[in-house]
């Protein structure tokens, strides 16, 4: 994984426009993840993998992460995401601060950068986890992000994203939303964006990234295309995916543009002059610009330098 230190913050800031999600118990697709230009990998274990291959989707990792650093497979300079099954499932085990249960057992064994916990609802969904981290001794750097995906978490979705430092994202599942809100699938999602924004609204609030859902449909290019424009647009910092045809669209859509660049190196120049070193406000072509677009301008740059350094080391 690339991350540089938000240089307004001091919190990491990373690479999350395009968050693959492939399915554990596939091996060839795990395979290819190492030739993909997605900043983050989701690994799943949960809904794409069936009760009867959970165990071999486990091994599957194991056997993956053995190898993910060495010199054959050029290593993976991504974020490396294990969503787990739910703790309430039957695969987790039911003693909240046992760390012997399958899923967190294998989190512990292989390392990955984030643990994403699904259908989380309360605040005790992500404390339970962390607490197994806690007591198991995992790295600080292990992050949680937390999918929200139900009434209960849209409504909840402030506490839960403050409810412990290693919560790093939300990301928005909206195929499970659907079905228990019964709002049908329409382009433009009208009807889901109040809480598309509430989602994004909490996220914010505590500093941390927002993941838009995924876009089922991956033959629809149009319509994802258009869809990545409404979450950028939203505020979102990167959207979920399930094919890898939907990398590239995600990464123009959710990294800087030419335009937006130029004129963020445009601002950061601007306050740069001698005259405007103790301004607050500056007269740039014509445009009043505050010193708070300046802080934005350079974490801009800053991303866009992260995007330049990952195809370097590509």
């Amino acid at each position: 994984m690339i991350a540089l230190t938000d240089i307004n913050s001091g919190s990491a800031l990373c690479l999350r426009r395009s968050v693959l999600c492939v399915p554990a118990g596939n091996r060839r697709a795990l395979e290819k993840t190492f030739s993909l230009d997605c900043d983050a990998v989701i690994f799943d274990l949960e809904d794409s993998v069936s009760l009867e291959m959970k165990g071999e989707a486990r091994d599957n990792l194991r056997a993956l992460f053995s190898r993910i650093d060495t010199p054959d497979t050029g290593g993976m300079r991504r974020e490396r995401i294990v969503r787990i099954n739910a703790l309430s499932s039957a695969q987790a085990v039911a003693c909240l601060g046992r760390a012997d249960m399958a899923d967190m057992d294998l989190v512990l064994a292989i390392a990955p950068d984030v643990v994403l916990i699904p259908k989380v609802e309360h605040v005790e969904d992500i404390l339970a986890v962390a607490d197994i981290l806690t007591e198991a001794g995992a790295p600080d750097g292990l992050s949680l992000w937390a999918m929200i995906e139900t009434p209960k978490g849209v409504l909840n979705a402030a506490s839960i994203a403050g409810a412990d430092r290693r919560v790093k994202a939300l990301v928005v599942g909206l195929n499970d939303l659907r079905k228990a809100t019964g709002v049908l699938p329409q382009p433009g999602r009208a009807y889901l964006v109040p809480w598309l924004m509430q989602v994004v609204l909490a996220a914010r609030a505590h500093g941390i990234d927002v993941i838009d859902s995924v876009f089922n449909d991956f033959g629809d290019a149009d319509g994802f295309d258009a869809e990545c424009g409404e979450g950028r647009a939203m505020g979102f910092s990167g959207k979920m995916l399930i094919h890898p045809a939907q990398i590239a669209p995600a990464n123009r859509h959710f990294g800087p543009s030419p335009e937006a660049l130029s004129e963020a190196r445009d601002i950061i120049q601007g306050f740069a002059e001698p005259q405007a070193r103790m301004l607050n406000v500056i007269n740039l072509n014509g445009k009043m610009v505050e010193r708070l677009h300046l802080e934005e301008a350079e974490k801009l740059v800053a991303l866009a330098d992260l995007i330049s350094e990952r195809k370097t080391s590509a």
